[in-house]
């Protein structure tokens, strides 16, 4: 006789296969959420040659029958390959969005796989490739595995630090997208346990690869990884094999006994649709956690401006209050070894923001970026002080606050102080008032590297109507391979 499979296992599959969602805002946040990351894909193909490297099939040239058209491009593949290649575009600049808890991540790095898988099945389903027997393959079904994915990986990382023992939290991406897609491919309910079983058997990244002095860009890509494997998992679930009932509990060689120390998770909060309402949205390409220290070296930059003095040299030393998550992640005082190391640096962005007089672009984080070899800004680093805040992290940790807050107080050489500027809920924030129209600004913008004007209208007022995934996924590739191969360096 079988084991019943973990309790853990159990709870994921029933909110998949029998959660209803009832939150008109849920559908709507998942609609802003979706062009939120298309936005992100486009501007990661469109600008950075080192996105467009990850791309492609695996063999050159390859066409696969009725497969995932990868918007930006004239690919055509195969579901695994497009999960990793839409997650890797949507990833790449660190401009998706995230939620911080125990642990932190980015919810839409789920889409890679949800969209890739969804619009290979409309295809092939529609061509007579396969027969589908899962949910009926339209907007309304993206957006309700949307919700659902951004859930379980959401509700896992606020009570859930697989930062602590060394692990990245993209194994959480693997976990949501492998219970989704089994879904959306029509397993059983019985098979989907099999497929989130593997999730626990397969072991998981350590997060070296986004820390001092070790960073490397395979945090722009890991999150495709997750997604990738995701689809694998659930494929070969669908072909046949089985699951492991007790993989988390099992005495000795169970996930706890094993990688967890012999505790057992947090129980997550109860699944519903309060993450996809709650997400932090990204405005700006920097690590998310820095966001609110930008903002406040921005308005002292003035201060300082509106002395009539110039902030790079005026600055005796700057003093940043924060929360422990934004000081593990992103406290980095030593030598910076290149673009991984900028965009996840508090003190780079702080003294590129206040030389700048502005919060930094994607292209300041470069290697090529005249900030990179500034020695203004190497020595404004040297005068950052961050000190952690128990205030500040229990705010952080609070699920009814929320707050990614920091503080910055600034000592001139004339020994006058500018007092603090504390910015509790930064731009991106779902409590910050400007954050909607300026979401609704970036997308436009990104979008406008590949589209015209009409073509953006026409993309948006898709994701508000039910027709086919396949559908809306041509909108994003018409034309775009002629398009592509007039800008320098493709």
């Amino acid at each position: 006789m079988t084991s019943p499979y973990d309790q853990i296992i159990v709870d994921i599959k029933d909110y998949v296969f029998h959660y209803q969602i009832e939150s008109p805002n849920a559908w709507v946040s998942a609609q802003t959420t979706i062009l939120d990351a298309l936005g992100c894909a486009i501007e990661g193909i469109a600008t950075s040659s080192g996105c467009r490297s990850l791309l492609g099939p695996v063999i050159p040239e390859t066409i696969t029958p009725d497969g995932f058209r990868l918007p930006g491009s004239s690919y055509q593949l195969d579901p695994v390959k497009g999960a990793f290649d839409m997650a890797t575009m949507i990833r790449y600049l660190d401009r998706n969005d995230a939620l911080g808890g125990k642990d932190w991540g980015h919810p839409s790095d789920n889409l890679g796989a949800l969209i890739a898988v969804s619009d290979w099945l409309s295809r092939s389903s529609a061509s007579g490739r396969l027969i589908h027997k899962g949910p009926r393959l339209t907007m309304r079904t993206l957006l309700e595995a949307t919700v659902k994915a951004y859930e379980i990986q959401g509700c896992f990382l606020l009570n859930n630090a697989f930062n602590q023992y060394g692990l990245d939290h993209t194994v959480l991406v693997k976990l949501a997208s492998t219970a989704v897609v089994s879904w959306l491919l029509g397993l059983s309910e019985d098979q989907t346990m099999a497929a989130i079983s593997h999730v626990w058997m397969d072991g998981i990244p350590l997060r070296i690869f986004r820390t001092y002095p070790n960073s490397t860009l395979r945090k722009s890509w890991a999150a495709g990884d997750a997604c990738m494997r995701a689809v694998q998992l659930a494929l070969l679930t669908r072909s046949g094999q089985s699951g492991a009932p007790t993989v988390l509990t099992e005495p000795r060689w169970g996930f706890y006994a094993t990688t967890w120390r012999g505790e057992s998770f947090a129980p997550p909060r109860q699944y519903g649709t309060w993450v996809v309402e709650n997400v932090f949205f990204k405005i700006t390409a920097a690590e998310g956690h820095g966001i609110s220290a930008m903002e406040a070296a921005l308005q002292q930059t003035i201060r300082i401006q509106a002395q009539g003095l110039d902030p790079g040299h005026a600055i005796k030393k700057i003093k940043i209050r924060t929360n422990a998550s934004a000081n593990m992640i992103i406290n980095r005082p030593g030598k910076l070894h290149g673009a991984a190391d900028r965009d996840h640096c508090m003190q780079y962005m702080i003294a590129v923001t206040i030389l700048k007089g502005a919060v930094p672009d994607a292209a300041d984080f470069q290697d090529d970026s005249p900030w990179a070899a500034d020695t203004r800004v190497t020595a404004l680093m040297a005068k950052c002080e961050i000190m952690v805040d128990k205030d500040l992290t229990r705010d952080y940790l609070d699920i009814t606050k929320r707050s990614v807050a920091s503080g910055v107080t600034v000592l001139l050489h004339d020994e006058s102080e500018l007092g603090e500027v504390l910015i509790e809920f930064g731009v991106g924030h779902p409590r910050n008032e400007e954050t909607l129209p300026a979401v609704r600004a970036k997308f436009k913008k990104n979008m406008a590297l590949l589209f015209s004007e009409q073509e953006v209208k026409e993309i948006s007022a898709a994701m508000t109507q039910d027709g086919p995934i396949s559908s809306f996924i041509d909108l994003l590739s018409t034309s775009l391979n002629f398009r592509l191969r007039l800008r320098p360096g493709w």
